[in-house]
């Protein structure tokens, strides 16, 4: 009954905390709303641990929904997804009291935004325990609108946040249909809604495809796969930080939970090619994430960007372990699914921590632009602190929890190579370099992101007046990156919990006891690496440096050669455009930049040249190559549907029953 009660608690906290936080003053609704959306987390945090310890629950209530029941059944696969969302929750409420406290009426501190915030944490911890498919839209779609609403909080300070607002909407509800297509024709065939009803169904193969086309693309959106991944690079900067670490490490994880949940438990597998696909599309998305993001100079759109590339690493190890499944290699399969799986956890963390300390920056400077930054090391030295340990994980280096995730991952795709048939021999070399790729340029990005904006000199009048984040969000940030260590030190103590949820995908992992769960230890070439040793032997290093440096080496008053000077000046030094000019370059014909050279001369003289401006941008390609002609498209059907609107009922009548007749010939087609 605890996983009961503690569901109980989030529906009832949730409506608590918006009914106090429209109803409160500014200041005593930044806390309510903070403490609710805490407490809310709290509790999805326990319906997980006791989901992941082997306890189960299951409720149907036959009156609360009109055409359908609702039904809820919590297992160790839901519970991992709770817990993830709920940990996440804890930290973002906590900061979102600091972060909103200063805010105007109508940004993130606004009566609507406060209000929503506990709800879309609640719809975030329900979906992945709803049972049936009326249940799992319909909190599906509660989900989208309060996110939707929480990225519009600040639209009436930028016009960019309208814009996102749109793209948002527009995508989100857009993978909707497609998972509602999908999971309405599965329930179709199956003869009935619940989940236990689609696991029992026999399904044609053709049948089977289309549904995991379907929803395979529909979730895609949602986790932001590439080429559906326009909305998140522009959402996640213009929403306020704490929201956009809620969006970035839980919400896009539910793309993550709709595959395995539909993929593995309702279809029960699939043929390799399905998985193939989910592994290609990762790849591409991982590959072109990445890319993006070492080139970006807004702070929070590299962080955005690298969301798509985390989660692409995501979906190749679950497409390999798809792919390993279809084959009959349950160890394997296990092994994959069990790294992309801790990878979405490992993510989580570092993706709130660097959020966070993005938000801080933010609300200290009023600017994301990295090379307006800079210095801030001097100014916000915890931030600073707290971002690098961020930044290490996300770089996918030791002692950092991403890297724990990552060689796993290599390992199991290595480990797929000896005895392998041929696509498998070609697949899992090039999923190799994919990974390989994707962790040189993470560590070129998070290298540019911290060391341009933070450890720079100070470059902007508004970085030399930062000042250090209040205390709400700096607890926030600790406990966060506190939690960032466990999983870096002690990986193993989450393999029992890797156990259960490979557990419910019997595709994947035997059910034999016998045969043990999932233990994680990294292999070295010989022996193990322990990533408590890897930390201790860091830690000692940094310690001699720094007292070679201080008590070893003579103190230089000045240089010796300084081009003409002996001080550095913030010109002197990398911005973040001029970083990443040589990646530009490399990958030009991918990314095409354009640049423009402004030359300014003096009235005088043609000849004396006054300044020299260069800019360079950088645009998404693939949605410049995409979309339009899908924008151009769609605005012509809007114009030849808007002339039928011409007043005339005949009309109107004729056109419903059109509808009418073809609606019952889909449905007569699909039963």
């Amino acid at each position: 009954m605890t996983i009961g009660f503690a569901l109980l608690g989030v529906l009832i906290v949730a409506g608590l905390g918006a009914l106090g936080a429209a109803l409160l003053g500014p200041r005593s609704r930044a806390v309510v709303a903070g403490v609710s959306t805490t407490v809310v987390g709290a509790l999805g945090v326990v319906v997980g641990a006791a989901a992941l310890s082997g306890a189960t629950y299951g409720v149907r209530i036959q009156e609360l929904l009109p055409l359908s029941e609702a039904s809820i059944r919590v297992d160790a696969l839901s519970g991992v997804f709770c817990a993830l969302s709920g940990g996440v929750a804890v930290v973002a409420g906590l900061y979102s009291i600091g972060y909103t406290d200063h805010a105007g009426a109508h940004g993130a501190g606004s009566r609507t935004a406060q209000a929503l915030l506990p709800v879309f944490v609640a719809a975030m911890i329900l979906v992945p325990v709803a049972a049936n498919v009326t249940t799992f839209l319909l909190l599906w779609e509660l989900m989208a609108l309060t996110s939707l609403a929480l990225v519009l909080a600040e639209h009436r300070l930028r016009p960019a946040v309208r814009e996102a607002g749109v793209w948002y909407g527009a995508m989100t509800h857009a993978g909707l249909v497609l998972i509602l297509l999908g999971l309405v024709l599965f329930a179709s065939k199956a003869g009935g809604e619940s989940f236990d009803a689609l696991r029992a169904a026999q399904l044609s193969p053709a049948t089977k495809s289309l549904v995991f086309l379907l929803v395979f693309v529909g979730f895609g959106s949602k986790a932001g796969l590439v080429p559906l991944h326009v909305w998140l690079p522009r959402a996640h900067p213009e929403a306020p930080s704490h929201v956009s670490a809620l969006m970035s490490a839980a919400m896009v994880k539910l793309g993550l939970y709709g595959v395995l949940r539909v993929g593995f438990d309702l279809l029960g597998g699939g043929p390799r090619w399905w998985w193939l696909l989910v592994l290609t599309a990762g790849a591409l998305s991982a590959v072109y994430g990445v890319l993006q993001a070492s080139v970006a100079t807004d702070l929070k759109r590299l962080l955005g960007y690298s969301t798509t590339e985390n989660l692409g690493l995501i979906m190749l190890a679950v497409g390999a372990g798809g792919l390993f499944a279809a084959d009959g290699n349950r160890t394997l399969a296990s092994l994959l699914i069990a790294a992309g799986v801790l990878h979405a956890v490992n993510h989580a963390g570092f993706k709130t921590l660097l959020f966070f300390g993005a938000g801080s920056v933010l609300r200290s400077t009023g600017t994301r632009d990295l090379d307006a930054l800079g210095g801030l090391v001097s100014r916000m030295p915890v931030t600073t602190a707290l971002f690098g340990v961020g930044a290490l994980a996300a770089a996918a280096l030791p002692p950092g929890n991403g890297f724990v995730s990552e060689w796993l991952l290599v390992q199991g795709l290595i480990h797929g190579l000896p005895g392998a048939d041929t696509v498998v021999a070609v697949a899992m070399p090039l999923a190799v370099g994919v990974v390989a790729l994707t962790a040189g340029l993470g560590v070129a990005t998070f290298v540019k992101a911290f060391g341009v904006g933070f450890l720079a000199r100070l470059r902007t009048p508004r970085a030399a007046e930062a000042r250090e984040a209040p205390a709400t969000m700096k607890g926030a940030m600790i406990l966060i990156a506190a939690a960032c260590a466990v999983l870096a030190i002690v990986p193993a103590a989450f393999g029992p919990a890797l156990t259960a949820v490979l557990g419910t995908m019997p595709t994947v992992r035997d059910q034999d006891p016998l045969r043990g769960g999932v233990t994680l230890r990294l292999a070295g070439i010989e022996g193990r690496m322990s990533p408590l040793l890897i930390l201790v032997g860091l830690l000692v290093a940094a310690l001699l440096v720094v007292v070679v440096i201080r008590r070893g080496l003579p103190r230089r008053r000045s240089l010796v050669w300084g081009c003409g000077g002996t001080r550095l000046d913030p010109r002197m030094e990398y911005t973040a455009t001029s970083f990443a000019e040589p990646l530009t370059r490399v990958f030009d014909d991918v990314l095409r930049p354009e640049s423009d050279v402004d030359v300014t001369h003096h009235a005088e003289s043609r000849y004396l040249i006054q300044s020299v401006q260069y800019r360079q941008r950088v645009d998404d390609r693939l949605e410049d190559l995409l979309y339009p002609p899908v924008l151009a498209g769609g605005m012509r059907a809007g114009q030849l549907i808007s002339r039928l609107q011409n007043g005339s009922v005949h009309r109107y009548l004729a056109l419903g029953l059109l509808g009418l007749i073809v609606v019952l010939v889909v449905v007569g087609l699909v039963t």
